[in-house]
């Protein structure tokens, strides 16, 4: 991909808002399914159409970008993200490749002595359920693999961990907390204490960096928009204001900020646009705090409630009144029924219509019913989903089905059923827990493990661009058309083609004449797109290596 620039002016000084005129290659665009060019003026989409009728913008233009026949699309939308979280992943103990107990605390004695001046010892991402034997470190094997220092050690759903006895010694009474376990891994507001211990030993520096390396990560990833879940049971105020202030004065992709506390002036005083994220109704099914109807098949309980209908009312009622999104993390099957229950009792007080109109939204809602998709449908409930999840935990012998059963395993994720009742979807990664992937998080929607929960290509990018717009009340972004906001990446790829996975998924023709435009090849095993360019409101955010 080669520019001709104006002499004197730099394209990737992030003060510049310069027409630019991208030509030669694919535009990804429902205004033009054959466009081969596109014009971004002030930050906007200013045209899109052909390579003929590009000549007449050529002398008009501050620079021209020959595509060389890469690929323009929307920048991805991440809808639910963990921003430091994700940067202290990246920068920190990565334990999502062990595969074994062996091999994690290998990993956590050499992390250790490689930092030996870190006040805590910050890892994430084990999975006891993928490892022989399926058992997590006791916390004596801890206590000896970090040389007796402060560690935390989140599980990859980030809703339990394993900890050192010198890091439970930092949060006084935490053996009187719900979810404490003497040599188990700990949940709920056990959890809760040492994580905000483990993430208060970190310093202002350390978590810009962290910060900064996800979004610059994000943006390599040709994502333009991050939807930030924060709140006070997972980060604190600092680390949302910093994050936002960051966001804003530093090019890079937008940072939208949810805080996900019952407190819905103080979320709005914050610079959130919702009261939501993660506000917790319940658990994950990893960690087995998912709340369920049904006990676990591995497990003699249903898992744990945070939040009853009438909780989940009150704050719906409260947001709804304030302009404000709610928003709910809801897994289990009684998670989500209860956060239905509670937006029909919010639609009695305050009235339907207002309900829909705020667009309240469910993060992840795993375990959906025929009923549950219909109400969703009913008060306009955006589904926040992370498609990886199947990916990495569905099937016959993953997880899901370890904790649930292969009959409900199935059920999980049907992603076909929302969309044809009109549920609208954002598609994120909730990362650290599964990484920064997007066109890994489209192949996982359209190939999911049951096959009749898969959509096409085309409606999971459009969830994973357009959708996570939506989400935040925009109707007129995440798409290339005259006016959107100047959000795009542009992608080495192979051909491009309109793909189903199979017959039970809606098909567009792949005849050019069908007016469908294509998108890469996603199909198991084939190469995904590589980003040569990310751009946010016609600025560029990153540059390949090889630009």
């Amino acid at each position: 991909m080669s520019q001709s620039t104006a002499p004197g002016n730099d394209p990737r000084d992030p003060s510049n808002h310069r027409t630019v005129l991208l030509r030669g290659g694919d535009v990804h665009s429902p205004a033009d399914p054959f466009a081969t060019a596109m014009v971004v003026e002030r930050g906007h989409v200013a045209w899109v159409g052909s390579e003929g009728a590009a000549d007449a913008f050529a002398d008009g233009v501050d620079d021209v970008v020959d595509l060389e026949g890469a690929l323009v699309t929307p920048a991805f939308t991440d809808a639910h993200v963990h921003t430091t979280a994700t940067g202290l992943a990246l920068t920190g103990l990565d334990l999502t490749g062990a595969r074994s107990l062996a091999d994690a605390l290998v990993s956590v004695r050499e992390h250790a002595a490689a930092r030996p001046h870190d006040t805590v010892l910050l890892g994430h991402g084990w999975d006891a359920a993928r490892w022989p034997g399926g058992r997590p470190p006791t916390r004596a094997e801890l206590d000896e693999a970090a040389g007796g220092r402060p560690l935390y050690l989140s599980r990859i759903d980030v809703h339990s961990a394993v900890v050192t006895t010198a890091l439970l010694d930092l949060v006084p009474g935490v053996t009187e907390r719900a979810g404490y376990h003497p040599d188990a891994p700990l949940t709920a507001d056990a959890h809760h204490g040492v994580r905000a211990a483990a993430l208060g030993a970190i310093t202002p520096q350390q978590r810009t960096e962290a910060q900064r390396a996800a979004l610059r990560r994000a943006a390599s990833l040709g994502i333009g928009s991050v939807h930030e879940c924060a709140g006070p049971e997972i980060s604190d105020e600092d680390d949302f204001t910093g994050l936002l202030r960051l966001a804003a004065d530093e090019p890079g992709p937008r940072v939208v900020g949810y805080w996900a506390e019952r407190d819905v002036r103080r979320a709005k005083e914050l610079g959130a646009i919702g009261a939501a994220g993660d506000l917790f109704v319940d658990g994950a099914l990893g960690s087995h705090t998912a709340c369920l109807h049904e006990p676990y098949a591995d497990a003699a309980h249903t898992g744990t409630a945070y939040l009853d209908a009438a909780a989940v009312a009150a704050h719906v009622v409260a947001c709804t009144e304030e302009g404000l999104q709610a928003g709910f993390h809801a897994i289990g099957d009684a998670a989500v029924a209860a956060v239905v229950d509670g937006m029909r009792q919010a639609a009695e007080k305050v009235g339907a219509a207002r309900v829909r109109a705020a667009r309240h939204r469910v993060e992840h809602a795993e375990m959906l019913t025929p009923e549950t998709i219909a109400a969703f449908a009913e008060f306009g409930l955006t589904a926040s989903v992370q498609p990886v999840f199947d990916a990495l935990w569905g099937g016959e012998d993953g997880m899901y089905a370890q904790r649930l059963g292969a009959e409900r395993a199935r059920t999980l994720n049907p992603y076909a059923a929302l969309l044809r009742a009109g549920v609208p979807l954002a598609f994120g990664s909730d990362s650290p827990v599964t990484p920064l992937d997007p066109w890994g998080t489209v192949r996982a929607a359209a190939f999911h493990r049951t096959p009749e929960h898969r959509v096409s290509v085309r409606a999971a990018f459009t969830a994973h661009t357009r959708g996570g717009w939506r989400a935040v009340g925009r109707d007129d972004a995440g798409i290339l058309v005259p006016g959107a906001p100047a959000d795009y990446a542009v992608w080495r790829t192979s051909d491009l083609v309109v793909q189903a996975p199979d017959d039970r998924v809606a098909r567009w023709s792949t005849d050019p004449r069908s007016g469908t435009p294509g998108l890469p090849d996603l199909s198991p095993g084939a190469e995904l797109p590589v980003c040569l360019r990310t751009v946010v409101g016609g600025r560029t955010v990153f540059v390949g290596p090889d630009e």
